[in-house]
């Protein structure tokens, strides 16, 4: 059974993932976030309990 010969797949998985490591995750890294996180502390919404009606 071929795929189980690990010859060819293993440095075609080890090339991509050097690829990416190296080349295309600091380009990705470098882009500015569209979202960037805020300093002020997060605020709960007042909740208040639901009121069933058959108690």
């Amino acid at each position: 059974m071929p795929q189980l010969n690990p010859s060819p797949w293993f440095f075609i998985m080890l090339a991509s993932w050097m690829t990416y490591s190296m080349i295309i995750q600091p380009k990705i890294l470098s882009f500015l976030s569209t979202n960037p996180p805020s300093s002020k502390a997060p605020t709960t919404p007042p909740t208040t309990p639901w009121t069933w009606p058959w108690t």
